[in-house]
């Protein structure tokens, strides 16, 4: 957004509008700082029940955000409208990430570890996420990728284009991303005969078990599969666990491969 914002002091009164932001925060000892969080904000579970909630990522209760006093407000241009985050920085400063890539993750946990004075903390999480992927990427065949259409919405059908954070980790898995569109298009399959994999995301659609039998049925020569969308999506320290889950994923889909050659 092209601002600079300035702290007379560490933040001590916290406002978090992301929710893999929060669980960041959580996992970075911030307990007493985070004094508001939104209603998606879901882990930790103790926070959901305790933190005041100042409404959704993207209707923010601005009156509830005044009477916490926050000294740092922060946000992410996707999960965010830019409306809003000029209305809060009427109210404290206004810290903001933009994640596309694993890259990207790890150097917003360093700023914000910077700015809120847990720069140990937040490197030696980075460190560890750092090398959870190392071994990831060498756990990962050198067959070729499958692709894969990664669906996060139904009715209308929309699934993870290119300049994503859920391309980087498709990527990150050795798959391929069905498509060449970017951000979040509507899905259109000209011929599924060259998709290998239908992912359907746990969140924000909540797709069940349900949806994959009728979208096994649309198509047939594709394999559906609900995956985990926080793993996928998250960019906090949940990616801290992420290489576990995509290494089941990995091995749950190379044997599904095998079985039907």
């Amino acid at each position: 957004m092209n601002r600079t914002i300035r702290l007379g002091a560490t933040p001590r009164r916290i406002v978090s509008l992301v929710p893999s932001q929060t669980e960041l925060l959580y996992d970075l000892g911030l307990e007493e700082r985070v004094v508001g969080i939104t209603k998606f904000c879901i882990h930790p579970k103790e926070w959901y029940r305790s933190k005041v909630r100042i409404g959704g990522t993207k209707n923010v209760n601005f009156d509830k955000v005044k009477t916490l006093r926050p000294d740092l407000i922060i946000g992410n241009k996707e999960e965010n409208f830019k409306e809003d985050i000029e209305a809060l920085e009427e109210i404290a400063p206004v810290w903001m990430s933009d994640i596309f890539t694993l890259d990207d993750s790890l150097e917003m946990i360093n700023q914000l570890g910077s700015v809120l004075n847990v720069e140990k903390e937040s490197k030696a999480l980075v460190d560890f996420i750092y090398s959870e992927f190392e071994k990831l990427s060498d756990f990962i065949s050198g067959d070729k990728p499958k692709n894969v259409a990664y669906f996060i919405w139904k009715d209308p059908d929309m699934i993870a284009g290119k300049q994503t954070f859920i391309d980087d980790m498709l990527t990150c898995c050795g798959f391929q991303n069905y498509t060449s569109n970017k951000r979040y298009p509507n899905f259109e399959v000209e011929d599924d005969k060259n998709l290998d994999y239908i992912f359907l995301s746990s969140e924000p659609f909540p797709f069940k078990e349900k949806e994959v039998l009728e979208f096994q049925k649309k198509y047939a020569q594709s394999k559906v599969l609900v995956v985990d969308g926080e793993y996928f999506s998250w960019y906090g320290s949940r990616l801290s666990k992420a290489p576990t889950y995509f290494k089941q994923l990995i091995e749950k889909v190379n044997k599904l491969s095998s079985t039907n050659k």
